[in-house]
């Protein structure tokens, strides 16, 4: 039996993701989380062997939780489930740890098929994820200035680019508006950026929205 652990914020998604997963009768849902602190307390009693793992969680990104799962529990599988499209996110996620990424949008039905590849210690890849992995081998050295963006700075730009005002993005983040205007302060100065419309632009040029 494969155990699976659900971490995503919104409990309507959970609860689709639950039900869709659960049609196969070698997986079962041990815990499910809504932050990284429930997910700590989840993983303390419930057996988990693939971790389904929004990147948008409340107060800590998916990435640093991420990152601290690779410490304190690296037998579990870490298949990245998210919102963002792959371009954004896909390749930052595997480079981190993550043995696969799916699209919320996608064929529900694919996530039993990444649940079953990752269990056994293989990386699932979407033809879209495989086609910018490969690209990302092919050209390793025109790395684009957002590619040195930390995941919360990265949100910020795309939130921005959007359309979200700074107070939109603090609620969403679970932040305060004072530390996503320094978010935004830094996504200017690293990308050599003076305003919200510059930010937008280049975001679009980027395929980032």
């Amino acid at each position: 039996m494969i155990h699976v652990v659900l971490c995503d914020d919104h409990a309507v998604l959970r609860r689709g993701i639950r039900d869709t997963i659960v049609e196969s009768p070698d997986i079962v849902v041990t815990g499910e989380a809504g932050s990284y602190s429930e997910l700590r307390e989840v993983l303390r009693h419930a057996a988990c062997d693939v971790l389904l793992l929004d990147l948008n969680l409340p107060g800590r990104s998916g990435l640093e939780v991420l990152a601290t799962l690779k410490e304190t529990h690296p037998q579990i599988r870490v298949l990245i489930v998210s919102m963002y499209p792959e371009d954004q996110y896909a390749l930052r996620a595997i480079r981190a740890g993550a043995y696969g990424y799916a699209n919320k949008a996608g064929d529900p039905l694919q996530l039993i098929a990444a649940i079953h590849t990752v269990v056994q210690g293989r990386k699932y890849l979407t033809p879209e994820v495989a086609q910018l992995l490969a690209d990302s081998l092919a050209q390793p050295a025109s790395e684009l200035p957002h590619e040195q963006l930390s995941e919360r700075e990265l949100q910020t730009l795309v939130k921005i680019a959007s359309g979200r005002r700074l107070s939109d993005i603090a609620e969403e983040l679970m932040l305060s508006p004072k530390t996503v205007s320094v978010y935004r302060a830094r996504v200017l100065q690293k990308l050599a950026l003076s305003n919200n419309a510059e930010l937008t632009v280049y975001a679009i040029r980027n395929q980032l929205v």
